[in-house]
């Protein structure tokens, strides 16, 4: 990863004034792993076009090349990848995934079916964050998966094949964890069914659909159930991958908090599970107009708004879990008190997502308190003045980054640790630049 921007770059960039013009955010993360992923899994030749060029999806394309998909990304902007899981072998040495938890989950996954020995590691970070939810239900399926305290964190060692399908229901709605049990059962005997108590970003099930072996998909008893048959065969495809929703929310919070500010958002991903954040900012009294494209992607045109307070809590969270920091600084500039709570799984991302936000939000005049499960906003405004930390967490180093662009004449916000970005959006302050 490259070294990234300094915090004087950042407060110098940002500078103050409002934000206008049309932008086209990096291609959504999510959709960029699982794209590769499914590439690799098929037997022939797959075209990915608009791939995110953050470090965590380069690692997932180096994973995959490691055990033996033919991945050719000299053109970044058009990636080709020859897969099939019959070309597939052990890799010569541990795969680091870096700062990628999508990564070493969805990995560990397709680990699980392959008949040889796979170690995925990754950074500090990571080697924090618990696994044990993708394990159990692995182990299960009949996987051998060994790690530090059982198993339960980072690195994890897979040896798998002769997989099992079971029925499984994740104790916390997580996309991750239901993608690593499908790709394991597209390669065990039987069917694998996932059930869901609120239904999950839906990326797997629709790079199923693409690669022609759909899932089956259905509401019962108040679950959302997924199943996928197993021995399937994956066919190739060509995609071409939409913005990433969860780096527009950064320009779409932006817009709204700088006054004069309008923006337009293009070929961003609004599809199921994925918009949840555009509800909430609404619900706020944002003035965001979609500009649909087709069913899954829409033009967001985003204008500096009057907002007001709202509570986050219970189905919606999971589909806007990602964009809570940015959320929380939105929630600073509205009128009133905003509620976060049903949001614990934010303590266990790339850092305590609910003690950073709180922490550095705080350091710069915001009124925010935290809770088991979330946090309290009282609005009224920041002072973003001064030096905050990243904590080495992207969306914490871009959500600081949106309160200094909301400072106005003189302020000047360093942001220490910013190159936290390069995992995810290499380009972000290009970006801001290039509105101003």
């Amino acid at each position: 990863m490259s070294p990234g921007p300094t915090a004087r770059d950042v407060a110098r960039i940002l500078g103050s004034g409002p934000l206008t013009g049309r932008v086209r955010v990096p291609g959504d993360k999510s959709i960029s792993h699982r794209a590769l992923i499914f590439a690799a899994l098929a037997e022939g030749r797959s075209e990915i076009v608009g791939l995110s060029r953050g470090d965590d999806v380069v690692r997932t394309a180096a994973a995959l090349a490691a055990l033996g998909a033919e991945v050719d990304a000299r053109r970044w902007d058009h990636v080709v990848v020859d897969g099939g899981v019959s070309r597939l072998r052990e890799a010569e040495r541990p795969i680091d995934v870096g700062n990628s938890g999508t990564g070493l989950r969805l990995l560990a996954g397709v680990a699980s079916r392959l008949p040889f020995l796979t170690v995925l590691l990754g950074d500090a970070s990571i080697h924090r964050r618990p696994m044990g939810r993708i394990v159990e239900p692995l182990r299960e399926m009949g996987a051998v998966i060994d790690g530090r305290d059982g198993g339960r964190l980072a690195p994890l060692v897979v040896r798998g094949g002769e997989l099992q399908g079971i029925d499984f229901t994740p104790p916390v709605p997580s996309a991750q964890v239901k993608s690593a049990v499908l790709l394991a059962g597209l390669g065990a005997s039987g069917p694998t069914t996932v059930r869901e108590r609120f239904a999950t970003r839906r990326h797997t099930e629709e790079m199923l659909e693409l690669a022609g072996a759909p899932a089956e998909v259905a509401e019962q008893g108040g679950d959302h159930v997924v199943r996928v048959r197993g021995d399937t065969e994956l066919a190739p495809f060509s995609i071409d991958v939409p913005g990433d929703p969860s780096q527009a929310a950064f320009l779409v919070v932006a817009a709204l908090v700088v006054p004069g500010s309008e923006v337009v958002v293009e070929q961003v991903y609004v599809g199921p599970g994925r918009a949840g954040f555009v509800d909430v900012l609404l619900r706020m009294g944002a003035d965001i107009e979609l500009v649909r494209r087709d069913a899954t992607t829409a033009d967001l045109v985003v204008r500096h708004s009057d907002l007001h307070a709202t509570e986050v809590r219970g189905a919606e969270v999971p589909d806007c879990i990602d964009e809570i920091p940015v959320l929380a600084v939105a929630a600073c500039f509205a009128r009133g008190t905003t509620v976060f709570a049903d949001a614990a799984e934010l303590r266990v991302k790339e850092s305590d997502r609910i003690a950073t936000t709180t922490s550095e939000l705080r350091r710069i005049g915001g009124d925010v308190e935290a809770t088991e499960d979330g946090m309290v906003v009282r609005g009224g405004g920041i002072e973003p003045r001064g030096t905050v930390h990243s904590h080495g967490d992207h969306r914490i180093a871009m959500a600081l980054a949106v309160a200094g662009l909301a400072g106005g004449p003189g302020s000047e916000l360093d942001v220490d640790g910013f190159a936290a970005v390069e995992t995810s959006w290499p380009g972000f302050l290009d970006t801001i630049a290039a509105l101003r």
